[in-house]
């Protein structure tokens, strides 16, 4: 009873302050601590998604393993405040040697995995169900190989599909809660298999998520975006494709979920792929200080002045409505 209050106190005074701020304009109100945090346990990944920061190579940041014991740290920080864990950034998260470590690392918080499927044995579909995770998410962005394998340049789909079925078969074995979520990027080239997820998703007994791509070169835009406008995030202005998103002066993530980076450092959102906005160094500093820190204060106030000014926003979906995303 006493963490439920605590965690739903500090959830009131997140949400205060962000409204406060957002009435203030001038003054960035900052109380409480985030109620969900995206961990990267590594940005290295098995495959090569040509719009993926970590598979196309266009990630210039450093790769590497998150460090167990800075986990626990964050955790034994965070957890008496935390809704929520994801434990997915860039990456494949299931490529780190203990990642069953940072998934039982989380029990007694929500925590969600996501992944492209390839690790899905017999072996690690009851470590999974076993595990404490209460969500897990795999990608499947088509319905044959060659459909599927245009986007998830090296990955195999019938490995993919072989793993959800263990997983759901264990999950039913167990009778688990465990949420079993399939996720389809729509693109050009699979738009017409929606039908076919559907109906894999509902045989394997697991929700469905469809999406819209996000698109970080913009000279492929035209190559992806599907035929079905209400499945891109993206339109036509002047000869250029730009996001459908009338970009209003706010963002909720700034005072509700940060992400960590697999060696320490705290950036805003998911969308700073590249950590080119580094709020601080957890191997330097507390949370709370980076938390309430001068840096983050700035770009807080610099979101809520003029949010299309930053670059990282302009391929944001917060504020995009109308659009599957």
């Amino acid at each position: 009873m006493i963490n439920y209050l605590t965690k739903f106190y500090n959830l009131a005074l997140a949400g205060s302050s962000y409204f406060g701020s957002l009435f203030s304009h001038d003054k960035v109100m900052v109380r409480g601590m985030p109620v969900s945090i995206s961990a990267e346990l590594t940005n290295i990944c098995n495959l090569n998604c040509p719009e993926c920061s970590s598979g196309s190579g266009q990630m210039t940041r450093q790769r590497g393993f998150m460090d167990i014991g800075l986990f626990r740290r964050i955790i034994k920080e965070l957890k008496p405040y935390l809704y929520n864990i994801n434990l997915y950034f860039q990456g494949e998260p299931m490529l780190h040697p203990l990642f069953f470590s940072f998934v039982e690392s989380c029990r007694g918080i929500h925590s969600t995995v996501s992944t492209n499927g390839h690790f899905l044995s017999p072996d690690n579909s009851e470590k999974i169900v076993s595990s404490g995770l209460n969500r897990l998410i795999v990608s499947i962005d088509g319905t044959d190989q060659e459909s599927y394998s245009a986007y998830r340049i090296n990955g195999n789909l019938e490995t993919v599909l072989e793993g959800l079925k263990s997983v759901s078969n264990v999950r039913d074995r167990h009778k688990s809660s465990m949420k079993l979520e399939i996720q389809f990027l729509v693109n050009r080239i699979n738009e017409h298999q929606i039908p076919q997820v559907r109906s894999l998703a509902k045989s394997l007994g697991a929700y469905l998520t469809i999406k819209s791509m996000q698109i970080i070169n913009e000279e492929n835009t035209g190559l992806w975006l599907p035929a079905d406008r209400k499945y891109s995030r993206y339109e036509m202005v002047n000869s250029k494709f730009v996001i459908k998103n009338r970009m209003p002066d706010r963002c909720a993530r700034l005072w509700f979920n940060p992400v960590i980076t697999w060696d320490g450092k705290v950036i805003p959102c998911c969308f700073d792929k590249d950590a080119e906005h580094i709020m601080g160094d957890l191997n330097q500093e507390s949370f709370s200080e980076i938390w309430n820190g001068p840096r983050y204060r700035v770009f807080r106030k610099a979101i809520l002045k003029d949010r299309s000014m930053i670059e990282i926003c302009r391929n944001c979906i917060s504020g995009l409505k109308g659009v599957k995303y």
